[in-house]
């Protein structure tokens, strides 16, 4: 178990194949993003799952990036399983499609401005209106779809930037979402910058999610799978890292 410092306190963390993931429940993430907001500087927050870590394995850019983050939520059972081969019992998932729900209730209460970056033409949109529905009172200040090139990553910051949000959600996929936060930060200016996968194809409605059995049991990525089986390259990666963590005597 690793322990890091974040401002004034400390941060408890469990180290998996090198990346230190944070022992947070939602309501303490939800908490440190308050914080984080309230700070007034740019923060980033990761989701790692399983196959954001093997990702990362041989992208040391990426893998930079997860241990500089402000906060890292172990999002996936499999990040749940190698913890606790190291002996470390995490108190509960963290994912993104969970933070973000729970923001925009949040940003009802709060006034948080929000913005959804990523996923196909129209999808991030429909997303924010069935979320405003959910959420009365949720202050989505603004959305845009994910198809464009790395080359145009400015011009987009700075269509955000515009909206002045306090929280940008963005869903390009890993590694993708965490290096368009960190290149463009200082345009944006959020308060807080968090990369939450396709949580928005989940709330349009595009993707379904497991029923919640398939959730206790852990069986998600089968769940996905079988309604989308494109998915199969991410799923060819759980079985190395299971192997990476056995193998594993750090």
């Amino acid at each position: 178990m690793a322990t890091t410092k974040l401002g004034a306190g400390h941060r408890d963390s469990v180290r998996i194949l090198g990346v230190n993931v944070d022992r947070v429940t939602m309501d303490q993430t939800l908490a440190s993003l308050e914080a984080f907001v309230a700070s007034g500087y740019p923060h980033l927050v990761v989701t790692a799952d399983a196959t954001g870590i093997v990702i990362a394995h041989s992208d040391p850019e990426f893998f930079g990036l997860i241990n500089s983050a402000d906060l890292v939520t172990p999002d996936g059972s499999g990040i749940i399983w190698a913890a606790k081969k190291k002996g470390v019992m995490l108190p509960e998932r963290v994912s993104g499609v969970d933070i973000l729900d729970r923001v925009c209730a949040l940003s009802a209460d709060k006034g948080y401005r929000l913005y959804f970056l990523g996923a196909a033409p129209g999808i991030a949109e429909l997303a924010a209106e069935k979320l405003r529905l959910k959420h009365v009172g949720c202050n989505i200040v603004g959305t845009r779809h994910g198809f464009f090139p790395a080359e145009s990553d400015e011009v987009v910051a700075r269509e955000i930037a515009a909206t002045h949000p306090d929280i940008l959600f963005v869903g390009l996929g890993m590694p993708r979402q965490e290096k368009f936060i960190s290149a463009t930060k200082h345009i944006v200016d959020a308060r807080v910058s968090i990369g939450v996968g396709g949580s928005f194809d989940v709330f349009s409605g595009k993707t379904k999610r497991a029923p919640a059995i398939i959730q206790r049991l852990r069986m998600e990525w089968f769940w996905r799978l079988i309604l989308n089986p494109s998915k199969i390259s991410k799923v060819k990666k759980l079985p190395r890292f299971m192997l990476l963590v056995l193998k594993d005597r750090s």
